[in-house]
């Protein structure tokens, strides 16, 4: 069989390889503590399950309208309008059969084969896959530690920009670090935008995972909206990770191309779970806020047991279910440098799986210090404590006798 040369640029989330390896552990009878994939372990909220029960009930199981059903397209519309101060009209969105195909088609139909396009790394690694296998030039932009969390680092990202440069992929509240911009950083990297006419892409699956306050988009900033697509997704506010429903929201322009890919790609998106959504997003918001006060009592639990572990150090981040965590110091201890073989003996020996930094796009050139990414969305707090004393005995006691 010979495949088309294309399929050589595709990637993968390799966050899924992690959980095959860990789910082939399982099936021997070993006990796993799963932090390695951003699942949900929470069921969806019950007004939200009924809602699509109704509407199969109503007989919509057939083919919705190729940019979503009206209703939930203004109900979109209000939404991310009321939550980011935007003038929104359903016109403003596409429906999307989760959040991943709007990366795929931004890029499509914004750069042209041998166009650059900036990324963050460590990073979503669909950024990465999808710039490469549409024929782009992926140039990434990274991130540098201080003492709250990580921040751009915006020296190596001015230099990154040329005259081929012709989109950015920005997600703030970020996977897989938790990064937060600060109202400084979103300004200055608008202020770029602009500078250089960059497309953007600002990937929001985590707008509503913030744990005080609330989330502010860069499409909120004066010139930005019209250059900008968002990236939506129902899977992490309300729990619907199986469901895969999404959508993206631009200018009217952006957003009919968009749905021209649609009508190529997938038709249309899942008929009653569009009703569903709408109850979602105009009900009841207990579900919502039930997830949220049960993930950060995670976090907290979480983030205090690993910065017990010597040689183990983690932010504690305001957003998203992810921690980026150091564990320099550890791996020195124990005498490892790689972190995959790192990872793979406290998978083998202590049944904690987690993803690394390998995981979240090509390691750059200069990197000294070893980052292991937990996500707690999928494993609740008896479970992590239990885990975690496991991870903390193993590290500590390692090669002693």
């Amino acid at each position: 069989m010979e495949l088309a040369q294309r399929m050589e640029k595709l990637g993968t989330e390799t966050a899924f390889i992690v959980s095959a390896e860990a789910a082939a552990l399982a099936r021997k009878g070993h006990k796993i503590y799963p932090f390695h994939l951003g699942d949900m372990n929470i069921k969806t909220p019950e007004n939200i399950i009924e809602a699509a029960k109704r509407a199969m009930d109503n007989g919509k199981t057939g083919y919705a309208p190729t940019p979503g059903i009206l209703e939930l397209r203004q109900a979109i519309a209000e939404d991310i309008g009321k939550a980011r101060g935007l003038d929104l009209t359903l016109e403003n969105v596409s429906v999307q059969p989760g959040g991943k195909p709007t990366i795929g088609k931004f890029i499509q139909i914004f750069m042209e084969p041998g166009e650059e396009v900036l990324y963050p790394n460590p990073g979503y690694p669909i950024y990465e896959s999808m710039i490469n296998y549409y024929g782009g030039v992926g140039v990434p932009y990274t991130f540098f530690e201080t003492d709250t969390g990580f921040a751009i680092d915006f020296e190596g990202l001015k230099r990154s920009i040329s005259p081929n440069t012709k989109c950015l992929i920005y997600n703030n509240y970020q996977n897989p670090m938790g990064a937060e911009s600060s109202e400084a950083e979103m300004k200055e990297l608008a202020e770029l935008c602009i500078k250089h006419n960059l497309m953007v892409l600002s990937d929001e699956a985590y707008f509503d995972m913030i744990y005080e306050d609330k989330g502010t988009s860069i499409t909120s900033l004066p010139g930005m909206f019209e250059r900008s697509v968002i990236l939506y997704t129902f899977s992490k506010k309300f729990a619907m990770t199986g469901w895969r429903l999404g959508a993206a929201i631009g200018p009217k322009e952006a957003v009919e191309q968009i749905s021209r890919l649609n009508v190529n790609d997938e038709s249309c998106s899942n008929h009653f779970i569009q009703h569903a959504a709408i109850e979602a997003l105009t009900g009841s918001m207990d579900g919502p806020n039930k997830i949220l006060e049960i993930l950060k009592a995670r976090r907290d639990v979480v983030c205090e047991m690993l910065n017990n572990i010597k040689g183990v150090h983690v932010h504690v981040p305001n957003c998203t279910f992810y921690l980026f965590i150091n564990v320099t110091g550890a791996m020195k201890n124990m005498g490892i440098e790689d972190v995959e073989e790192f990872r793979k003996l406290l998978l083998h020996e202590t049944g904690v799986s987690f993803t690394t930094r390998r995981h979240f796009g090509t390691p750059l050139p200069g990197e000294t210090q070893k980052y292991i990414r937990f996500a707690y969305s999928g494993i609740d707090v008896d479970q992590i404590k239990e885990g975690l004393r496991k991870m903390k005995e193993f590290i500590e006691g390692y090669g002693k006798e």
